[in-house]
């Protein structure tokens, strides 16, 4: 227990650390909690030895949530469809090959590059909508949804290349299936009942199912981030009506559960493995953002025609860093790619993360969409040329207890 309480002390000084250099810095605190956990992760095993930060603790492990609105995605389809899927399939493809023909990898190994470069890191685009304001944009929303097409695709693909069918998953699918199905309906009715009688218990009922749902993925051979995924995007209707609830869900989420995520993928970085074959690595990088840009940006040009707007778009969907290290570790560990391999798709998985972000933030951030924001931080109503997403009419608040 006293190693707990240590561990968690770094880790929560870390993260206090990463959000005073990034305000004074003016950059996305995610990318800073990223090159922490990066320099962190190098120094404790330089001087501490592996796992000396124990950024493999289980408690550590867990991210879950997605912004998407309904409405807006129904207004967007065409749009977050076509980009989505070109998000996924163009590095898949691409990064495949240089897995392949370039590094002279293995089938399964090179598979396994494509499908772990292929992603958008959610975790990012959230977060750095969230700094922007652009998450109550149309243009945020838009985007937030076609990162999760690309992601369904990436998840899709790994489960569908590597992962064996048995009846586990046939299970893990349909339990999986069915409550999804009535988790809006009941968690309506939950709400209604005992919402403003029981202390937290919307935010008690959805880690219950998260929970649930992740211990059953994991028992399948899955992966428990799919199905707080699937939870997300389902209940993201039955949440945005209540924003009192969904403000207490990002404390918990960006203040103090994504903290922990970002300074561990940063930690997991073999350094001397770069080190020592850099040209792998930057091949790889090359590869996943070259094959992004090269394949998004004809298509986001269909649908946003301002230059900034068009090449932000473009660079945000070109990160990566959530699916992407679940997919090098689910690799790793079923013997697919080796420990080397690992290191550098890990790692070109993080600088994806960075590099793209930094470039859409620093030289083509569309000011001209940011909407206002007053003194406690919530926009105003945005200029003339930007569509905010209409808020829900508020609920009741919680008594106190």
């Amino acid at each position: 227990m006293q190693d707990t309480f240590a561990l968690a002390a770094v880790w929560l000084a870390l993260a206090v650390g990463a959000t005073i250099i990034a305000n004074h810095l003016r950059v996305s605190i995610a990318l800073v909690e990223i090159c922490v956990g990066v320099a962190a992760g190098a120094v404790a095993t330089r001087f501490l030895g592996p796992e000396s930060l124990g950024a493999n603790a289980e408690w550590l492990r867990f991210l879950a949530g997605a912004e998407l609105e309904p409405t807006v995605l129904r207004r967007k389809l065409g749009e977050v469809t076509a980009i989505g899927l070109v998000g996924f399939f163009a590095p898949f493809v691409g990064c495949a090959a240089i897995a392949r023909f370039a590094l002279h990898w293995d089938v399964r190994a090179s598979l396994l590059a494509g499908v772990a470069l292929s992603t958008t890191s959610m975790a990012v685009v959230y977060a750095v909508m969230m700094e922007t304001g652009f998450n109550k944009t149309e243009f945020g929303k838009g985007i937030l949804g076609a990162c999760f097409v690309n992601d369904l695709g990436t998840v899709l693909a790994l489960g569908f290349i590597f992962a064996p069918f048995t009846f586990k998953t046939a299970v893990f699918a349909v339990a999986t299936a069915g409550i999804l199905a009535a988790l809006p309906f009941l968690t309506r009715r939950i709400a209604k009942r005992y919402a403003y009688r029981t202390a937290a218990i919307r935010t008690k009922w959805v880690a219950l199912v998260v929970f649930g749902l992740g211990a059953l993925a994991l028992w399948s051979g899955s992966e428990a981030v799919l199905p707080a995924y699937l939870i997300g995007m389902v209940l993201a209707g039955t949440s945005a009506m209540d924003h009192d609830f969904v403000r207490r869900l990002r404390t918990l989420t960006v203040g103090f559960l994504t903290p922990f995520y970002f300074i561990r993928a940063g930690s997991l970085v073999a350094v001397p493995v770069l080190l020592a074959a850099p040209l792998t690595f930057l091949a790889l990088l090359g590869g996943k953002v070259a094959t992004k840009v090269l394949g998004l940006f004809p298509v986001i040009a269909r649908f946003r025609k301002e230059r900034n707007e068009r090449w932000y778009y473009t660079f945000m969907m070109s990160t990566g860093l959530t699916f992407g290290t679940i997919s090098a570790l689910y690799g790793f560990s079923h013997g697919i790619i080796s420990a080397t391999q690992y290191s550098f798709l890990v790692a070109t998985v993080i600088a994806s993360a960075v590099v793209p972000t930094v470039i859409a933030t620093l030289a083509f951030l569309p000011r001209h969409l940011l909407p206002d924001v007053d003194a406690m931080g919530q926009p105003e109503g945005g200029r003339d040329d930007v569509r905010l997403i209409p808020d829900a009419e508020e609920e009741e608040p919680e008594e106190k207890q």
